[in-house]
């Protein structure tokens, strides 16, 4: 989903308190949490970052009621092309090229700032790889009578490139 230069790039990683456990590849961030790395920018409360032995990184992030927790970033291809999301938590698994954004989830592809995608629902997966978006309604709860929908999406027409 990302720049692949930002593959390479530093993790800045900015929170009130920030536990750094070398032996285990484990970051623990607490409060007013901002993640940069390269194009990418996650913000949230509370942070879990585990390093695996090949140096890809797997994210959780948490919003708080007051906060949301959030991610943008530039996509590979078009100079103005982001994708951003926001959620109750948000998994980044680096490894996968998976996104996932859970509870109250919002999931966006902009270019030049005008929507072209915008998905909502209880949780959204975004499957880079595949370039798959998955919108799952919640696992529990009854279903009220004339609620709106429990996913929802609006997808803009993509143009293909002619061959040549």
């Amino acid at each position: 989903m990302a720049e692949k230069a930002d593959r390479d790039k530093a993790l800045i990683l900015n929170a009130d308190s920030v536990s750094i456990d070398d032996v285990e590849q484990r970051y623990i961030l607490k409060g007013d949490i901002l993640l940069v790395k390269g194009s990418i920018v996650i913000s949230g409360e509370d942070s879990v970052i585990q390093v695996d032995p090949e140096g890809y990184q797997a994210i959780q992030i948490k919003g708080t009621p007051e906060v949301v927790a959030s991610i943008r970033e530039r996509r590979e291809g078009p100079a103005e092309e982001f994708m951003q999301g926001r959620g109750k938590e948000i998994l980044y698994d680096n490894k996968m090229e998976v996104l996932t954004l859970i509870g109250d989830a919002n999931f966006k592809r902009l270019l030049n700032m005008q929507t072209l995608d915008n998905l909502t629902g209880w949780k959204i997966q975004y499957d880079d790889q595949q370039q798959r978006y998955l919108v799952i309604p919640p696992t529990s709860g009854p279903a009220l009578l004339n609620s709106p929908p429990l996913a929802r999406a609006i997808l803009s027409p993509r143009r293909k490139t002619p061959i040549k």
